[in-house]
């Protein structure tokens, strides 16, 4: 399993494959089942409201589903939340949710964001 952050499902939703290091690509393109925290659904429209991206997020979700057989994770959310609590290195709730589902799961996650790099092991870019 791996685990997608929102910058990446929005790259991938452009098709612009530039912005990964090859490890990265290496890691998409090795049969792993690609997943995203449902959280990243709510980011992104977000990100939509205030004219960052030009589509809702789900629309983006749902075209990666049928493009790359992306997966959103259905693990428990309580048990997220649980995990989540345990991730005081930072103040952001999309990001202590993204990195809660890929710790859980045991998973990798690839994200741009240095401070999740610097705290999450499985954390690549």
């Amino acid at each position: 399993m791996v685990y997608l952050d929102t910058h990446v499902v929005v790259w991938m939703y452009q098709n612009d494959q530039t912005r990964f290091s090859k490890k990265v690509i290496e890691i998409i393109n090795s049969g792993n089942d690609l997943f995203v925290s449902p959280i990243v659904i709510l980011e992104l429209e977000y990100l939509f409201e205030i004219g960052r991206l030009q589509q809702h997020g789900k629309i983006i979700i749902d075209y990666l589903v049928n493009r790359i057989n992306l997966n959103i994770c259905k693990h428990p959310f309580s048990d997220i939340i649980s995990q989540s609590l345990k991730l005081n290195w930072t103040r952001d709730p999309f990001d202590r949710i993204i990195t809660s589902h890929a710790l859980i799961n045991k998973s990798i996650l690839i994200t741009k964001d240095e401070v999740i790099h610097k705290n999450y092991e499985k954390a690549y870019w």
